[in-house]
């Protein structure tokens, strides 16, 4: 029944795209960020479902004139030069035939990202896509955070299978990156049961991260939290709303989770901090032995054999960190471009955060680049001690923050249509957000 489910939404989502191919860019994210076919048994779980969104995409996008250049801000020449330097970095690599299928998964998630920059530029495809993204992560966080719960918080919480975020520590930090963006959704609902209700995800999604027992997830929730309150307009509350929230939860994890987080401070006794040190190392030095890179796939036997100081138990393991999983792929240069990518992504969402918005169709603007903001200090944070380099949420975050930044300056909502209110409407978008 799952398998059959998610076929036939895929399936209609891709007829429609070929009519409005924004509607497959929302499809590919879905399969992309959420990997629904991977929660089936039957035929769906290996089928080739986001090539079907991707190629209803490409042909919709042939047949429109509704298309947009790409370049809109300097996120996106970052993005591309970046895209650029890892196929080189790739081809010039100690082993391009066995990194091929790593390459052509980072490249297709790219090259939609800047596919959705040519098709979406309306407030409608910018909310369509902040639901599609914080909603897919929201309904696992839901399901994690229910399971934490009702098991007392015994068991580790896991992603999609296959997926980025099928680990425990990178679920968490991609967890962590949803909040914000409820956040922001709930301040553009106006029913209380709708409010309310988000609150209630934003809540399990919090219980989900803690569930995972992933240290660096408490830590990046710490700062997304520390990060938000310091940017409220009201700091008591909502310095008293994460108190409210934060402490219940961390007391009702068991025993064995508060001594998990307790090792961070006796990191030198853990085999596994012990092991993405060593794995730190072999990465800064195998930067300075190969300027290039040495594409995809750092964690080497070799490689820490030649430039880690640290033998330890733990084998030959993976960064677990954005900034060290890109110096070893990519080397000096990778690692530049991706930091100026977040700086980039960074600056955009701050302008908007400073404008001061008049006009009452403008105000949600603000709140959406704060809450980016709140979430890429989580993504930065959480990236340094887990592998989520590639993963498309952070890319996302870049792409609504660059339309909203051009939707603003070109002053669309002088052109774009009054959305009514209905169930055709996507959710916050037929009134203006109240300011936060």
């Amino acid at each position: 029944m799952r398998d059959i489910l998610v076929v036939a939404i895929v399936m209609v989502a891709a007829l429609a795209a070929l009519r409005r191919p924004w509607i497959g860019i929302m499809l590919w994210t879905w399969l992309s960020i959420m990997n629904p076919h991977r929660y089936t048994w039957g035929f769906a779980y290996n089928a080739p479902l986001a090539a079907i969104a991707a190629a209803s995409v490409l042909l919709g996008l042939l047949m429109t004139k509704d298309r947009e250049s790409p370049f809109k801000a300097s996120p996106v020449t970052w993005l591309v030069v970046f895209m650029v330097w890892m196929t080189i970095s790739w081809l010039m690599g100690l082993d391009p035939a066995g990194d091929y299928a790593q390459w052509k998964k980072v490249m297709k998630i790219d090259f939609m990202v800047i596919i959705s920059l040519m098709l979406l530029h309306r407030k409608q495809h910018i909310f369509a896509l902040m639901w599609v993204c914080a909603g897919s992560m929201a309904l696992l966080g839901m399901k994690g955070g229910i399971f934490t719960l009702m098991s007392g918080g015994n068991f580790h919480v896991w992603g999609p299978p296959g997926s980025f975020i099928e680990d425990n520590n990178e679920f968490a930090a991609a967890l962590v990156m949803t909040i914000p963006l409820l956040r922001f959704l709930q301040l553009q609902l106006h029913k209380a049961w709708a409010r309310h209700g988000m609150t209630a995800a934003m809540v399990l999604c919090a219980a989900s991260a803690l569930g995972s027992q992933s240290r660096g997830a408490l830590l990046a929730i710490s700062a997304m939290a520390f990060y938000l309150w310091w940017n409220s307009k009201s700091k008591f509350r909502v310095g008293l709303a994460l108190l409210v929230v934060s402490v219940p939860l961390i007391m009702f994890m068991p025993d064995s989770w508060v001594n998990r987080m307790a090792t961070i401070e006796n990191y030198q006794q853990d085999a596994s901090a012990m092991g993405r040190i060593s794995a730190w190392w072999s990465a800064w030095n195998s930067a300075f032995h190969y300027p290039f890179g040495v594409g995809f796939n750092g964690a080497r036997p070799e490689l820490f054999a030649l430039y880690s100081p640290y033998q330890t138990g733990a084998g030959v393991l993976a960064a677990h960190s954005i900034y060290f999983e890109v110096l070893g792929n990519h080397g000096f240069v990778g690692l530049f471009l991706f930091l100026g990518l977040l700086a980039a992504t960074w600056r955009a969402a701050g302008w908007l955060k400073r404008q001061k918005f008049s006009a009452p169709e403008t105000r949600w603007c603000s709140e959406l680049g704060m809450l980016c903001q709140v979430s890429l200090a989580g993504y930065a944070v959480g990236g340094a001690f887990l592998s989520l380099s590639y993963f498309d949420l952070p890319y996302d975050v870049m792409v609504m923050v660059v339309l909203t930044r051009v939707w603003v300056e070109k002053e669309y909502w002088l052109t774009e249509p009054v959305y009514a209110p209905g169930w055709k409407t996507v959710p916050g978008l037929a009134a203006p957000a109240k300011l936060a």
